[in-house]
C-alpha cells in the first residue's frame, strides 16, 4: 500500500471518528446524560432480548434477499461464501464507512471465489437499491397514514429527497444511454470501461425478470418493517408508550441518516433519532437511549460476523477458492 493511499485512509478514518465524536459530544451536551444512563439501566431485559431477536432475524431476511438477487443475475457462487461474506460485511460495518463498507467487503470477498465479477457487483448494487427503495416505500406509506399526527412538512421533504435520489440512481444504472455517457470518463481505460458496462448489462437482467424483482422488493419492505418493530420493542423495554406509527415514519429516515460516513453510523443515528422523535414530544434522552441500544444490537450481530471471520480466515487474509464449493442453485 502506497504512502499516499495510507495517508488518505488515515484522514478518512479521522474524519469518520470526528463526525461521530462531534455529534455525540453535541448530543450529550444538550441532554441529561445521567437520566439517559438511568433509563438504560432500568430497561426490561426480557423485552430487550425480544428486540434483539427481531433485530437478528432481520439480518437473515436480508441474507435471503441477496440470495434472490444472486439468482436473478445468474451468478454461480457457493451458498457458504454468500453466507460468510454477508456476515463478515456486517462485522466490517462496525469500522468502515457505514453499510457501504460492508458492501465493499461482500464484493471483494465474493470476487475471490467467482469469475463473474460484474455479476457480483450487480447483485450487491441491486441489494442496496432494493433496500433503499423499501425504506422510501415504508416511510411514504406510513407518513400518508400518520400525517395528521405529525403535520410536519420537513419530514415530507426528507422523504421526497430520498425518493428523488433513488429515481436518479435507477435512471443512471438502468438506462444504457445515460450509463454509457457516464462511462465516457473511462475512455482512456478501456478494460475498466468494459467491466463497468458488463455491470450495467447484469443489472438490466432484472428488467427481464419482474417476478424476482417484485420478490426482492417485497422481502426488502418486509425486512424494513420487521426492523422497525425491533426499535419499537426497545422503547417498550425503556417503559415508553410511543405510538407505533411514529416508528414506521421515523426509523426509515434514521436508517438513511446512519449511512453518512461515520463509525457504524454512531452519532449520526442518535442525532437523527433525537431530531425526529422530538417532533412528536419524545424527550431527547429517550430517543438517544433507544438509538444507542439499537447500535449495541448492531455491534452484537457484527461481532458474530467477526467470529465467522476468525474461524474462516485463520491466516488473516482472503483464502483462495475452496475446492468442492458448488454453485448457488437458489
Amino acid at each position: 500500500m502506497s504512502l499516499k493511499h495510507k495517508t488518505k485512509e488515515t484522514f478518512s478514518l479521522l474524519g469518520r471518528l470526528g463526525l461521530s465524536g462531534a455529534l455525540l459530544w453535541y448530543l450529550f451536551s444538550k441532554i441529561d446524560t445521567a437520566e439517559t444512563f438511568a433509563l438504560l439501566r432500568a430497561a426490561d431485559a426480557a423485552v430487550l432480548l425480544l428486540g434483539f431477536i427481531i433485530f437478528l432475524s432481520v439480518n437473515f431476511i436480508l441474507l435471503y434477499r441477496w440470495f434472490v438477487l444472486i439468482r436473478a443475475v445468474d451468478l454461480s457462487v457457493s451458498i457458504w461464501n454468500v453466507f460468510r461474506y454477508f456476515f463478515i460485511g456486517l462485522f466490517g460495518n462496525l469500522f468502515l464507512p457505514s453499510s457501504i463498507g460492508g458492501d465493499l467487503i461482500k464484493i471483494l470477498g465474493l470476487c475471490q471465489h467467482s469469475s463473474q465479477k460484474p455479476k457480483v457487483v450487480a447483485s450487491v448494487i441491486l441489494d442496496r437499491l432494493s433496500g433503499f427503495a423499501a425504506i422510501i416505500v415504508v416511510a411514504t406509506c406510513s407518513f400518508l397514514f400518520g400525517y395528521k399526527l405529525i403535520q410536519d412538512n420537513s419530514v415530507l421533504i426528507l422523504i421526497a429527497l430520498m425518493g428523488l435520489g433513488s429515481l436518479v440512481a435507477v435512471a443512471v444504472l438502468f438506462n444504457e444511454r445515460i450509463y454509457s455517457f457516464g462511462c465516457l470518463i473511462f475512455n482512456g481505460l478501456p478494460k475498466i470501461k468494459a467491466k463497468l458496462m458488463e455491470v450495467h448489462y447484469d443489472l438490466s437482467l432484472l428488467k427481464g425478470k419482474p417476478q424476482e424483482a417484485f420478490k426482492a422488493m417485497a422481502i426488502a419492505c418486509f425486512s424494513q418493517s420487521v426492523f422497525i418493530f425491533s426499535f419499537y420493542f426497545i422503547s417498550k423495554a425503556l417503559h415508553q408508550d410511543i405510538p407505533l406509527i411514529y416508528f414506521l415514519i421515523f426509523v426509515p429516515l434514521i436508517c438513511i441518516a446512519s449511512a453518512f460516513p461515520s463509525i457504524g453510523g454512531l452519532g449520526v443515528r442518535e442525532f437523527g433519532a433525537a431530531y425526529l422523535f422530538a417532533k412528536v414530544g419524545v424527550a431527547q434522552e429517550i430517543a438517544v437511549g433507544m438509538s444507542l441500544i439499537s447500535f449495541f444490537f448492531m455491534v452484537a450481530v457484527g461481532l458474530m460476523g467477526g467470529v465467522v471471520y476468525v474461524f474462516t480466515f485463520p491466516s488473516g487474509r482472503v483464502q483462495h477458492h475452496l475446492p468442492g464449493a458448488g454453485p448457488f442453485k437458489g
